[in-house]
């Protein structure tokens, strides 16, 4: 697991969104005067966006540098490389268990899924970084990994959480279980992920 030291301080340099809980008024109103500062500054150069785009992408999704490199690398044998690269974050094991509301953070997702509280297509699983495809289904595992308040509080008003569940999850609260019914999409927007610029500093 990618250890943090200090989720604030890299909440501030990468943005807010890295880690979610960081989100409060008060941190808000402090990387709003930051920002004011470093408006004022010089634009960095090209390799200082490239290495800060790198090291979102990292806290965005807990990986090790070794781990990033690794699937760049395999990313870029892809006629699309941001798509393929987009695909196999998202369809991690402990991703979709974050992306389908099983879990509040991608740090207890990753948690639960190495210690085996999930299955695969009916099988146990305890491989956070475990590759899914086209209608797999991921499954709370039965038993007193069910039963316990981590999960069963997800079936009642207890459980509700404010994340959207992209399109491509069908999820089933009830059963504790979701199904990849499509294979998610790539699309750079405002203020998200820019893989381009991971693959130019892995290119250098």
């Amino acid at each position: 697991m990618l250890p943090i030291k200090s989720k604030y301080k890299i909440a501030k340099r990468l943005g807010a969104h890295i880690f979610p809980q960081t989100q409060t008024q008060k941190f808000a109103l402090s990387e709003a005067r930051t920002k004011k500062q470093k408006s004022h500054k010089r634009a960095g150069s090209d390799f200082s966006k490239q290495l800060l785009e790198k090291q979102r992408v990292r806290y965005t999704y807990g990986l090790s540098e070794r781990q990033l490199s690794n699937y760049a690398a395999r990313a870029m044998k892809d006629p699309n490389p941001p798509q393929a690269l987009h695909r196999a974050f998202e369809l991690r094991l402990d991703s979709v268990v974050y992306r389908a509301g099983f879990a509040h953070t991608r740090r207890s997702a990753r948690q639960s899924t190495s210690h085996g509280h999930f299955t695969v297509n009916g099988r146990r699983v305890t491989t956070p970084s475990f590759q899914l495809s086209l209608d797999d289904v991921v499954a709370v595992r039965e038993g007193k990994t069910r039963a316990s308040p981590l999960f069963s509080a997800l079936t009642s008003n207890e459980g509700e959480d404010i994340r959207a569940i992209p399109s491509w999850l069908s999820v089933d609260i009830s059963l504790l279980q979701t199904t990849v019914s499509s294979l998610p999409e790539y699309t750079q927007t405002e203020g998200g992920l820019e893989y381009p610029l991971v693959f130019e500093y892995y290119s250098r």
